[in-house]
C-alpha cells in the first residue's frame, strides 16, 4: 500500500485514471457534500429551541441588571453570583450543541436526548436570568426590589412539558384589577410588533405605558382546525417598544370592551353548518376552485380554493403581479445499495409532488391587525399570515409550518416557492448569517451537491425584483429550477447509511418551522453586479430578519394585586443604533478571582454590509445610517460608560495602543469587540 497527503487536484488526477469516472465520483465525493445538506436539514426542534433560548436576550439584560445592582447596596440580594453560574452553564450547553454531530443530528438517540436535555435546562434557566433581571430593572422605587426563590416577580407566557415538546401559551387570568404584561424588546432598534398573548376572558381592555387604550383583535384558539376552545382568547395588538427596552402594558376585564372579534371562513369537504359560535362568526363552506383572497396596505395575495396555498402575489407600489406557487413534495431513496441516512443524501430522481386524496380543511381568518389562510394537511399544517399594519411587520408575509412526518417510511419533505423571476440557475444563501453567499445550480452535478446550508436567509433575483425568505431556524435549500426556491422541511430514514452513526434517522419530533417572505423592486443593477463574488441584502431585508430571529420577550407579573410600581417604560439606549450596526452581545466577563461577574462586559458590534440599489424611504424603518461611526457618550440612556476599550474578537488580546475611546468607527462587515464598564 502506498500513501500519501494530497490536495483536491490530486484527488481529481488519480479519478481521471479510472474508467467509471463518474460513477465513482458521484457516490464518494458528493455525500461530503451532502452533509451540507443533512446538517441543516436534521434536529429542527432543538435548532427552534436554540432561537427559543435566546441567550443574547438573557446576556445584555443581566449585565444591565448588574450594573443597576451595584448603584445601592440594598439591592445586594440582586442573585448575580447564581444567575452568572446559569448563564455560564448555558453558554456551555449551547457551545457543545455545535458540535458538528450535535447540530447535524448524526447523532445516536440517547446522545441527541441528552442534547435536547442540556439545551431544555439551559432554557429554563435562561428565562429565570431574564425574570431576574427584568425585575431589578422595571421597579420605580429601586429599594423595594425583593428577591424571593419561590415566588418570582414574572412570568414567561409560554410554557414547555419536556425537552422534546412545543412551548405552548399560558392562558392570563383577567380582573378587573390590572394584570401588568411587560413585553422585552431584544434588538437594537425601535420596534413596533404585533404582540400576542392568550387570556381567558373576550372581554379585555388593554392600556399602553402611557394609560392609553390600544386597538386589539380577539382571535379564536383552536383545538385542531374546525373545533373552537372557549377556554382561552387570543389578544393581538401592535405594541411599541424601545430599542433594548421594556414596555409595561396593563390587561383587565371590561364588559364595555371594544376589541374587535375575527371573523372566520371555514372551506371544508361536506360541509355541515353546525349550529352557529356564541362569539365568533364562523361561515363554513365546501371547497371550491375559487380563489381566497388577503390584502393590506402593501400587497395583495392570491391562495388556491383547493388547497390554501399560495399562487400569486400583486405589489401595490409599483401594481404588479408575480406568480408565487408554494407547494410541498417528496423525497425517496434510491433503491441501490447506498441510500439516504444521517449523512447521505441519495434521492430516487426528483421531488414527487405531495398529493393529496381529500382537499385539506382551510380556515381563513379576517381582522384588524392580521389575516392569515390555515391549510390542514395530513403531514403538515401550513399557515401563512399577512399583518394589516403600516411599517415592516406589513411588508413581509409570515409563512410557518408544523411538520409531522413521523409515519413516513424513507421520506423527506421539502417546500416549494415557484415564481416568474428569471433567476437563471443562481440563488444566494448565507454563511452563519454573516455574508451571503452566490450559489449556482449546476446540471452537471447529481441533485445532492445543488443542495447547501441556509442559516438566516435564501434569495433569487432578476433586473427587476429579489424574492428572500428569510428563516428563523438552519436548513437545507436549494434551487433546482429557474425562479424556484426549495427548502427541505424534515427527514425520515429508516437503515444506516455505513458511514458511521450505527442507525437510521426514526427520532422525529413535531416541528415549528418559521419563516417570512419578501418580495422587494430592484433598481439599477448592471452585469458585473450578477457576476460578483458577494451579494448583500437590503436594510429592510436585515431588519426583517433581525426581527424574525429575535422575536419580542412577552413576561406577565405573577400576583394580581400587591405588584410594586413600577416604570412605564425602560429604554437603555439614548436612540436606536444605526440601521445597519448589530449589538452580538453585551455580556459580562468573569472575574479573574472567583467564578463571579467583573465590573466589565464584553460589547461585540457588527457592522453590517447592504445593497443600496433598494429604496429604503418610506420602509418604516426608524434608523438612519452614520458611516460606522457612534459617539460613546450618546450609546446608553440610563447609564455612563466609564470605559470603552478595543479588544480582541476572543476577549484574550488588547492591541499595544489600546486605550479608551469615546467614538467607535468601524468599516462595513466588520465585528469588532470592546470590553467596557458602566456606571
Amino acid at each position: 500500500i502506498q500513501a500519501q497527503f494530497g490536495t483536491l487536484t490530486d484527488y481529481f488526477e488519480a479519478l481521471r485514471k479510472e474508467s467509471n469516472l463518474g460513477e465513482k465520483s458521484s457516490n464518494s465525493f458528493f455525500p461530503v457534500l451532502s452533509k451540507m445538506c443533512v446538517a441543516f436539514c436534521f434536529l429542527m426542534l432543538y435548532k427552534y429551541l436554540i432561537i427559543l433560548c435566546n441567550s443574547r436576550a438573557a446576556e445584555i439584560l443581566y449585565s444591565l441588571a448588574l450594573v443597576q445592582s451595584s448603584k445601592s447596596e440594598k439591592m445586594s440580594v440582586f442573585p448575580s453570583a447564581d444567575s452568572y453560574k446559569l448563564l455560564t452553564e448555558a453558554r456551555r450547553n449551547l457551545g457543545l450543541f455545535q458540535h458538528h454531530d450535535a447540530i447535524t443530528g448524526t447523532a445516536k438517540d440517547w446522545v441527541v436526548v441528552d442534547y435536547g436535555t442540556r439545551l431544555f435546562h439551559s432554557l429554563m434557566n435562561l428565562k429565570k436570568v431574564i425574570i431576574d433581571s427584568v425585575h431589578i430593572l422595571v421597579l420605580k422605587d429601586k429599594s423595594a426590589y425583593n428577591y424571593d426563590t419561590s415566588t418570582p416577580f414574572l412570568k414567561m407566557d409560554d410554557v414547555q412539558a419536556s425537552q422534546d415538546s412545543l412551548p405552548h401559551k399560558t392562558v392570563i387570568k383577567l380582573t378587573l384589577q390590572p394584570r401588568y404584561l411587560l413585553i422585552h424588546n431584544p434588538t437594537e432598534q425601535e420596534r413596533f410588533p404585533v404582540v400576542s398573548v392568550n387570556v381567558n376572558s373576550p372581554k379585555v381592555k388593554l392600556l399602553s405605558p402611557l394609560g392609553k387604550p390600544v386597538p386589539v383583535q380577539i382571535s379564536a384558539v383552536w383545538d385542531g382546525a374546525t373545533t373552537i376552545s372557549h377556554e382561552a382568547y387570543q389578544v393581538s395588538f401592535v405594541a411599541h417598544l424601545p430599542p433594548l427596552g421594556i414596555g409595561v402594558y396593563q390587561l383587565l376585564e371590561d364588559e364595555s370592551s371594544q376589541a374587535v372579534l375575527t371573523d372566520y371562513t371555514i372551506y371544508i369537504r361536506n360541509s355541515r353548518q353546525e349550529k352557529p359560535d356564541r362569539l365568533f362568526k364562523i361561515k363554513e363552506m365546501e371547497t371550491s376552485a375559487d380563489n381566497i383572497i388577503l390584502e393590506n396596505a402593501y400587497m395583495k395575495l392570491w391562495f388556491s380554493g383547493m388547497s390554501g396555498l399560495l399562487e400569486k402575489i400583486n405589489t401595490k407600489e409599483d401594481g404588479k403581479n408575480h406568480q408565487m406557487k408554494v407547494e410541498f413534495a417528496w423525497y425517496g431513496t434510491t433503491s441501490n445499495r447506498d441510500k439516504s441516512g444521517a449523512y447521505l443524501f441519495i434521492p430516487d430522481g426528483d421531488a414527487k409532488p405531495y398529493i393529496f386524496t381529500d382537499p385539506p380543511t382551510i380556515r381563513v381568518a379576517h381582522g384588524r391587525i392580521f389575516s392569515e389562510v390555515v391549510s390542514f394537511f395530513h403531514h403538515v399544517t401550513h399557515t401563512m399570515r399577512l399583518y394589516n399594519v403600516q411599517g415592516l411587520e406589513g411588508q413581509s408575509v409570515e409563512v410557518s409550518n408544523i411538520v409531522d412526518i413521523r409515519g413516513e417510511y424513507n421520506r423527506e419533505l421539502a417546500m416549494r416557492i415557484s415564481s416568474d423571476i428569471n433567476s437563471q440557475n443562481r440563488f444566494y444563501s448565507d454563511l452563519n448569517g454573516f455574508q451571503i453567499q452566490p450559489r449556482r445550480t449546476l446540471s452537471k452535478l447529481p441533485l445532492q451537491a445543488n443542495i447547501y446550508p441556509m442559516t438566516t436567509m435564501v434569495y433569487i433575483q432578476d433586473v427587476g425584483v429579489r424574492l428572500t425568505l428569510h428563516s428563523a431556524q438552519s436548513l437545507g435549500v436549494a434551487s433546482l429550477k429557474n425562479g424556484q426556491l426549495e427548502v427541505i422541511m424534515d427527514r425520515r430514514l429508516m437503515q444506516d447509511d455505513n458511514r458511521g452513526l450505527g442507525q437510521g434517522v426514526q427520532d422525529n419530533k413535531i416541528t415549528a418551522n418559521i419563516f417570512r417572505l419578501l418580495l422587494e423592486r430592484r433598481h439599477g443593477t448592471d452585469v458585473s453586479e450578477e457576476k460578483a463574488s458577494v451579494s448583500f441584502p437590503s436594510l429592510l431585508s436585515h431588519m426583517t430578519s433581525l426581527f424574525l430571529n429575535h422575536p419580542v420577550i412577552p413576561m406577565t407579573t405573577n400576583a394580581d394585586s400587591g405588584v410594586p410600581e413600577m416604570i412605564n417604560t425602560f429604554s437603555p439606549l439614548m436612540s436606536s443604533m444605526p440601521c445597519d450596526m448589530h449589538i452580538v452581545n453585551l455580556r459580562s466577563i468573569e472575574s479573574k478571582v472567583d467564578v463571579k461577574p467583573s465590573d466589565e462586559a464584553a460589547l461585540i458590534l457588527h457592522r453590517k454590509g447592504f445593497d443600496c440599489r433598494f429604496a429604503n424611504r418610506d420602509m418604516g424603518l426608524v434608523c438612519s445610517t452614520t458611516q460606522g461611526k457612534i459617539k460613546v457618550h450618546k450609546l446608553f440612556n440610563k447609564f455612563k460608560v466609564e470605559s470603552l476599550t478595543p479588544t480582541s474578537l476572543s476577549l484574550m488580546h488588547s492591541p499595544p495602543d489600546a486605550r479608551n475611546i469615546s467614538e467607535i468607527n468601524m468599516s462595513s462587515m466588520e465585528i469588532n469587540t470592546f470590553r467596557i464598564r458602566l456606571k
